[in-house]
C-alpha cells in the first residue's frame, strides 16, 4: 500500500470536546487534511515543540527521545495506520541500526514523537478517504473550532503594550511556572515583532 506523507498543518481548540483540541494534518502533495482530535497534554506538547520552547524540565515526549537516544534506537518514521470508529491508530517504525520494529502508539503521542526526532509522517489512502476532508472544508472546520478567550479577566490579552524586555521576561517566568499556552502566545508577539 502506497503511503501518503503528511506534514502539521496547525493546532485548534475544540469545541466540541472539553480539553481536546483539533490537530490538522495535510497531505504534502494533495489538498486534502486530517483532523485529529488530542488531548490537551498532547496539543501542549506538540505546541511546545513546533515552538521550539525549552522547558526547564523535560515532557514525557522529551524523555522518550532522551532514553531513546541513550541505547541508540531511531524512530524513522510514524504511519496514521488505522482508522477505525472514529479513532485513530499509529505505528513508531523504530530502529537501532541492526533491527527495525513497529511500536504501536496513540496518535497524538506518534505525533510528538515524530516532531522530536525529526521523521516523517505517512498515512494510507483508505485512511484519507474515510477521514480526510478538501481543503475548502477545511476554513469552514476552523471557524467552528476557533477558541473562546481563556484568559482570566484581569490578565493581559494583548501584548502591544508591553516592552521587550518585559515580553522576555514574562515568557521566562510563564515557562518557569510552567505556563506552556501563556508561553507560547508570548513567544508569538515576540516574534511578530521581529
Amino acid at each position: 500500500m502506497e503511503k501518503i506523507r503528511l506534514d502539521i498543518i496547525g493546532m485548534s481548540y475544540s469545541q466540541s470536546q472539553s480539553g481536546a483540541y483539533a490537530l490538522i494534518l495535510g497531505e504534502r502533495d494533495g489538498n486534502r487534511r486530517l483532523p485529529i482530535i488530542i488531548g490537551g497534554f498532547e496539543a501542549q506538547s506538540i505546541a511546545i515543540e513546533l515552538e521550539k520552547i525549552r522547558t526547564p524540565r523535560p515532557l514525557t515526549h522529551d524523555l522518550f527521545k532522551a532514553f531513546a537516544d541513550a541505547y541508540n534506537i531511531e524512530i524513522t518514521e510514524v504511519v496514521i495506520s488505522k482508522f477505525s470508529e472514529g479513532v485513530f491508530y499509529a505505528k513508531l517504525v523504530c530502529s537501532d541500526g541492526i533491527k527495525t520494529e513497529e511500536v504501536d502508539s496513540r496518535t497524538s503521542d506518534a505525533i510528538a514523537l515524530a516532531l522530536r526526532f525529526g521523521c516523517p509522517v505517512f498515512t494510507y489512502e483508505s485512511i484519507m478517504a474515510a477521514a480526510g476532508i478538501l481543503m475548502e472544508e477545511e476554513a469552514e472546520m476552523l471557524k467552528q473550532e476557533e477558541p473562546a478567550p481563556e484568559e482570566d479577566p484581569g490578565e493581559i490579552v494583548s501584548y502591544a503594550d508591553t516592552t521587550l524586555a518585559e515580553l522576555k521576561e514574562m515568557l521566562q517566568s510563564a515557562i518557569e511556572n510552567e505556563e506552556y499556552e501563556k508561553a507560547s502566545k508570548i513567544r508569538d508577539e515576540l516574534n511578530k515583532r521581529k
